[in-house]
């Protein structure tokens, strides 16, 4: 059975949690309330149709760095819908109503064209030179009983589309750095692990990998022309990185451990990944050209797994931990070498997939019974669930940059 485990890991939330569920369920998962703080920047949101209003209130609702106020902000944010895919945001500041900035978006629809309008205003009012991230893309798995399927969907779950009607297991959907491929794990047909590819112009699917042996983990570099990916092929699993339709892999890591989720640093050079070499999961990274492979010293935890490294904040790397018998989500410093829990509540945090700006990231918050994607402001341990109900359990969130 050694050749299952590098998948381990990527089934850390479905297998161990029942261990961990409080002895009372959050009566809303996911979501974590902080003190309202002076630097938080007060705005006013509003829109000219009720369903762009309740969009654009949500989204600056889960912004760590706003508050939202129905009145006496510093500054006013308002949309106006132009037309089907354009939006034009209208920032003024302060009682005077100074104008600071004005400008049209246009995007594929009105969610689109509103959320976009949003990372705007962000940029033009959070005095931090953070990047907005509303606008994003999110690709998951929905589970109901034993039946799982990839789902895409703007960060706030409106035009959700299913990819896939397979009723197989499935694990870590990523998506190009284009957003024209998905590439995800199956135990589709042949009941092992393999890879595969979905057009997402065309919906058509493609068997990418599929050695002998378990293959997954697979996951683009920056530039979109490379994947990284684990493969047992050669009898124990390891990090591989081969071309951007998954041939011509060369291998990088040559252990005796468990090697899992590789993730390309920010500018393509490195990877960072888990591995098992000490007999526990922790960090690694290794230059993309091959080399020695160098622990992270994160010294938070004796299982640290799932790493995400920021293209908001390239110094920073998110990851599951375990905390006693449950997980939460850490944050390690490259510049710092210093590691930190950000995540502290009473259900469990898996899965983080960092936004645009390097300060929040999407993760799973789950208990043995349920489950919710959610966004997580690391500067405040602010969370917010931002997954609807009915959607069965949703886990293994990725992120798409607007």
């Amino acid at each position: 059975m050694k050749h299952f485990l590098p998948l381990l890991f990527a089934f850390v939330c479905t297998t161990a949690l029942a261990q961990s569920a409080p002895a009372k369920e959050p009566v809303d998962i996911g979501r974590v309330t902080v003190s309202i703080d002076a630097k938080l920047v007060s705005v006013q949101v509003s829109a000219n149709t009720p369903e762009l209003n309740a969009l654009a209130r949500e989204a600056f609702g889960v912004h760590g760095r706003y508050q939202r106020v129905d009145s006496g902000g510093q500054f006013d944010i308002k949309f106006t819908q132009l037309a089907p895919t354009q939006v034009r945001v209208d920032v003024t500041k302060g009682s005077a109503a100074t104008p600071v900035h004005s400008q049209v978006v246009t995007g594929t629809s009105p969610r689109n064209a509103l959320l976009r309008a949003a990372d705007v205003a962000v940029e033009k009012t959070n005095g931090l030179g953070l990047r907005g991230f509303f606008a994003s893309r999110l690709a998951l798995v929905s589970s109901r009983g034993r039946a799982e399927e990839i789902l895409v969907g703007d960060l706030f779950f409106g035009e959700v589309r299913q990819l896939t009607q397979d009723r197989a297991q499935m694990l870590s959907p990523r998506w190009s750095p284009d957003g024209s491929r998905l590439v995800y794990t199956s135990f589709y047909k042949s009941g092992f692990p393999d890879i595969y590819q979905i057009d997402l112009n065309t919906y058509q699917r493609t068997t990418l990998v599929s050695f002998q042996g378990t293959n997954s983990g697979a996951r683009f570099s920056p530039n979109g022309q490379q994947i990284a990916m684990v493969l047992s092929g050669e009898g124990n699993p390891e990090i591989y990185v081969g071309n951007s339709q998954g041939r011509l892999a060369h291998r990088l890591t040559y252990t005796d451990a468990v090697e899992a989720s590789p993730c390309f640093s920010p500018d393509g050079s490195r990877l960072v990944f888990t591995s098992d070499a000490v007999g526990g999961p922790q960090l690694y990274t290794m230059p993309v050209a091959g080399g020695t492979m160098t622990r992270l010293p994160t010294a938070i935890s004796g299982y640290c797994a799932e790493p995400d490294w920021s293209r908001g904040n390239p110094n920073r790397i998110a990851f599951t931990i375990r905390i006693g018998k449950g997980y939460q989500i850490a944050v390690y410093d490259l510049a710092t070498h210093q590691s930190q829990q950000v995540s502290h509540a009473p259900f469990d945090g898996l899965e983080p997939s960092w936004l645009a700006d390097g300060r929040h990231l999407v993760y799973t918050a789950r208990t043995a019974s349920d489950s919710r994607i959610c966004i997580l402001d690391t500067e405040t341990g602010k969370s917010t669930p931002v997954s609807p109900v009915g959607l069965g359990l949703v886990m293994q969130a990725s992120v798409r940059d607007p």
